[in-house]
C-alpha cells in the first residue's frame, strides 16, 4: 500500500509523462491545421471531465457566480495553449520545454499586482536568474532573430495569469469545473477555424489526435491529485523530467541536439523556479497546481 507521498509522487510522474507525450504528438501534428488540433485537445478533455463531475451537477454543471473570472482564465489559457502549440511546431522540443519552465517567474511578478503579495529579495533574485536564462536560450538579436522564440514566452505570460486566476477561483469553485470550462472554450473556439480548412485524418492519425485530448485531460487531473496527496517540495522538482524527455524525444525523432546555450539557459531557469518554490514553501503559501500548459 502506497503512502500519500508515494502516491503523489506516482501521480506527478504520470502527469509529466502524459504532458511530454502530448507535446510529442502536437509537434508531430504539424501537417494538420492548428485549429483542428485544438479541437481534439478541447473536445476529449470535455469528455473526461463530464465523467468525473459529481452526478448531482450534471444538469447545472455550468452554474457559477464568478463568470467574469472564468472568462479571463479561459481567454488567457487559450492564448497560452495556442502559443505553446505554435512553438512546439517550429522550435526544438527541448528549447520549448526549457523556456516553459519560466512560467513561475512571471507568476511571481503578476502576484504583486493581482494578489497584492510582497516579493522579497530572494524571489527577485530568482526572477533575475530566470530572465538571464531566457536570454541565454533565445539569444535575442536583430541579426538572427527567430520570431518563434516569442511564443513560449507568450505561453509563460498567459499561464502565469492562469495560475493567479485558478488560485482565486479555487477558493469557491471545484477544480473539475475550472478545467471543464476551459476545455469547452477550446472546443468552441476551434470550430471557428473550420472554414480555413480541416484535413480528414486516417485512422492512425485520428487515434493520435484523440490522444492529445486524453493525455492533456488526464495530465491535469493527475497533476492536481499529486499536489493534493503529497508535499509540494517532494513532487514539484519531478516536473523537470519533462526536459529530459524533451531532449530524448527531440533527438530520437527529429535529430534535434540541444545546444550549449539551451542547456545552460535551462539550468538557470530551473534554478530560478526551484528558488521561487522554496520561498513559497518557506512562507507557506499555496502553490498553484497548474504549473504546466493545458
Amino acid at each position: 500500500m502506497l503512502t500519500k507521498n508515494q502516491s503523489g509522487f506516482l501521480y506527478m510522474f504520470m502527469s509529466v509523462c502524459a504532458f511530454s507525450f502530448m507535446d510529442l504528438i502536437v509537434k508531430w501534428s504539424e501537417y494538420y491545421p492548428l485549429g483542428q488540433v485544438l479541437f481534439f485537445r478541447g473536445f476529449f478533455g470535455v469528455v473526461i471531465y463530464f465523467f468525473i463531475m459529481p452526478r448531482d451537477r450534471i444538469k447545472n454543471f455550468y452554474y457559477t457566480k464568478r463568470l467574469g473570472l472564468h472568462f479571463l482564465r479561459c481567454l488567457f489559457g487559450l492564448i497560452a495553449l495556442i502559443a505553446i502549440f505554435i512553438a512546439l511546431r517550429n522550435l526544438p522540443l527541448a528549447t520549448v520545454v526549457s523556456i516553459s519552465f519560466a512560467a513561475p517567474i512571471f507568476t511571481t511578478i503578476f502576484s504583486i499586482y493581482f494578489l497584492s503579495e510582497k516579493v522579497g529579495f530572494y524571489r527577485w533574485f530568482a526572477v533575475s536568474i530566470g530572465f538571464i536564462g531566457i536570454i541565454v536560450i533565445t539569444e535575442p538579436g536583430f541579426g538572427s532573430l527567430n520570431i518563434y522564440y516569442i511564443y513560449p514566452i507568450i505561453f509563460c505570460l498567459g499561464l502565469s495569469y492562469v495560475a493567479i486566476a485558478i488560485r482565486q477561483l479555487s477558493l469557491t469553485e471545484p477544480v473539475w469545473l475550472i478545467a471543464l470550462n476551459f476545455s469547452i472554450v477550446i472546443t468552441l473556439a476551434s470550430l471557428f477555424t473550420i472554414p480555413f480548412g480541416w484535413v480528414m485524418p486516417n485512422m492512425q492519425d485520428l487515434v493520435l489526435l484523440c490522444m492529445i485530448g486524453f493525455l492533456g485531460g488526464f495530465a491535469n487531473l493527475w497533476l492536481s491529485q499529486s499536489f493534493k496527496l503529497s508535499e509540494v517540495s517532494l513532487v514539484s522538482p519531478l516536473k523537470y523530467l519533462a526536459l529530459v524527455f524533451g531532449i530524448i524525444f527531440g533527438y530520437l525523432i527529429w535529430d534535434e541536439i540541444p545546444t550549449t546555450k539551451t542547456i545552460s539557459g535551462a539550468l538557470l531557469v530551473v534554478t530560478s523556479s526551484l528558488i521561487i518554490l522554496r520561498r513559497e514553501i518557506y512562507h507557506k503559501k499555496e502553490i498553484p497546481s497548474n504549473t504546466r500548459h493545458e
